[in-house]
């Protein structure tokens, strides 16, 4: 009995010897004691995360002798996913600051581009046009397709990732130009091409913005030739419906026709209800989604957290007088009669187009960015108050700006009712997008205002509707900002804490976070994130950007790479 008992406790005293001499554990960052909410939902668990390279390799309780080139004490911290922009036009503020401070600052590690206007295809045309129609960020054109845009942006360097659907508008310039006519079969064919190239490439789907000229001009059996395409290469459509004010249950019925009819996955972006008469329609529309999710649609939404959108003044007019391009528009509204024709009809009740110009007033609709420099002093103004000071009407002051900015004019619109954007946020199947740029508070950027979504979105959703507002836990705020979007987008290894998923990470304090832009004094970083990583890569240290630009391209499930190409969703 002694020998035996001898022989187990020297076999003990062997093995702990033995694993005192090997090495302990080594990893390029380890996060210790934060508060992890995995993505999924799940309830919050204390916990470590070690990352090697770019991806989590492990998680859970780590040996104390581990070690690693950085360690993050997260203790009193929730530790995330890094949070997905669905919906973000980061397209040329990315070229002039790669580091995409606003969104990093509040945990964005990927930023989604494609509201039916893409970086690509361009022709020859669409290239002068998108060089003469630059504001104050300015730059050249040295790419030709989508898949050309996104690697010169990671070569150039960006913080956050980065990922794009394919605009049916662009698709359609590139083939139709601005003309309000069907394409031809031949035209269609070679717009479907341009798809398909486009998703060989790894663009996430296709997306559309139905309100605007010359968007507006595709009828249904168009964007259904399209979505097939997407469909064919497992992507998603994703759309800015035709509208979202007198007929918005017409429009959610024609992205539900869509879907079904090309057999795709679909997404309604920044779902809302426009114009206080529109508002009772927001329930409606909430129990039809709901009932063709039931039927088996995918069908999913996202929004921005605030009362108020913005897009120009081109919303505010009809699409006929837009047909031809902008310089084509300027024209026409030169044409007294045209004039005429237009402000009476920005003033007419109808349902053939969306008026933001009726929905909002002209009392709610800011006025935030110009190309003229003389223009700039109305930087923040209302459309009321410059229409007063010209001694003008509204509808006749629009018209001017347009023509003397020889622009669309940046305008934020005043269109839903708090109660609405509360409950849609709460919804399971909604996520968030910030539908802006990324600025920094510095330099070109503070030439014009955007609005305050660009610095707020993702801290509110986190921040103040968890803490104020209770309109979800926070696991459930955090699912809405990374799995979920994640699984939309068809991404196989980012939106979760997990191993082998790539290390996006958003580290903050869940008591403090909290949005600070406002419509009168936008530039204003949220407070309370505290680390970013990105692939593994701090961007974002003790609540300082660190300058770091390890972002990639992330590619939908429909990249045609080379035959050592990763999984989907991976560069």
């Amino acid at each position: 009995m002694w020998r035996v008992t001898s022989v187990a406790c020297l076999s003990l005293v062997a093995a702990a010897l033995v694993g005192a001499c090997e090495p302990p554990p080594r990893y390029d960052v380890l996060v210790r004691n934060g508060t992890l909410i995995d993505g999924t939902g799940a309830a919050p668990r204390t916990a470590d995360l070690a990352v090697v390279a770019d991806r989590i390799v492990a998680v859970g309780d780590l040996p104390e002798r581990a070690e690693a080139d950085l360690v993050l004490d997260a203790d009193g911290l929730i530790v995330a996913p890094g949070f997905i922009n669905m919906l973000s036009w980061a397209t040329e503020s990315l070229i002039e600051d790669g580091r995409a401070q606003s969104d990093v600052r509040q945990g964005v590690t990927l930023e989604v581009f494609g509201e039916g206007f893409s970086m690509g295809p361009l022709n020859d045309a669409m290239k002068q046009q998108l060089v003469e129609r630059q504001g104050d960020i300015r730059y050249d054109v040295s790419w030709t397709t989508l898949g050309e845009y996104l690697e010169f942006l990671v070569e150039r360097g960006v913080s956050p990732n980065v990922a794009s659907f394919v605009g049916a508008t662009t698709v359609r310039v590139h083939e139709v130009g601005y003309d309000d006519r069907p394409p031809t079969a031949e035209e269609l064919e070679r717009m479907k091409q341009l798809v398909a190239r486009a998703m060989e490439e790894g663009a996430l789907g296709v997306g559309s913005s139905l309100i605007y000229a010359p968007a507006f001009y595709s009828d249904t059996a168009e964007l259904i030739e399209l979505a097939r395409i997407a469909a064919a290469y497992d992507g998603l459509y994703i759309s800015h419906i035709r509208n979202e004010g007198n007929r918005l249950e017409e429009a959610v019925e024609e992205l539900l026709e869509i879907a079904r009819e090309a057999d795709i996955p679909a997404e309604i972006y920044h779902l809302k209800a426009a114009g206080r008469e529109n508002w009772s329609k927001l329930e409606r529309v909430i129990e039809r989604i709901e009932a063709a999710r039931a039927d088996g649609l995918e069908i999913t939404a996202d929004i921005y957290p605030y009362t108020a959108g913005a897009t120009g003044l081109d919303a505010a007019m009809p699409p006929w007088v837009q047909e031809g391009g902008h310089d084509a528009w300027v024209e026409r509204l030169n044409d007294p009669a045209v004039r005429r024709r237009v402000a009476r009809e920005m003033t007419t009740r109808s349902d053939a187009w969306e008026n933001l110009f009726l929905a909002a007033g002209a009392e709610g609709m800011l006025l935030v960015d110009f190309k003229n420099e003389a223009l700039k002093p109305l930087t923040g103004r209302t459309l009321a108050e410059v229409a007063a000071e010209r001694g003008l009407s509204p509808e006749e002051t629009a018209i001017e700006l347009v023509i003397e900015d020889d622009s669309r004019v940046g305008t934020i619109y005043f269109l839903m009712s708090e109660e609405n954007v509360h409950r849609k946020a709460a919804l399971p199947w909604v996520s968030f997008g910030s539908d802006e740029a990324a600025p920094s508070a510095e330099g070109v950027f503070l030439r014009s205002n955007p609005h305050p979504r660009a610095y707020g979105t993702f801290a509110r959703a986190v921040g103040p509707f968890v803490r104020q507002h209770r309109l979800m836990p926070l696991e459930e705020a955090v699912r809405k900002l990374t799995s979920l979007p994640a699984e939309t987008l068809g991404l196989v290894d980012r939106g979760r804490l997990a191993v082998g998923y790539k290390a996006d990470l958003a580290i903050f304090d869940a008591a403090r976070i909290q949005d600070h832009a406002t419509y009168a004094e936008p530039h204003q970083y949220a407070t309370g994130m505290v680390h970013v990583l990105v692939n593994g890569v701090p961007v974002l240290r003790h609540g300082e950007h660190t300058g770091a630009l390890p972002g990639e391209v992330v590619r939908g499930p429909g990249w045609r790479g080379d035959d050592a190409a990763p999984e989907a969703g991976t560069d």
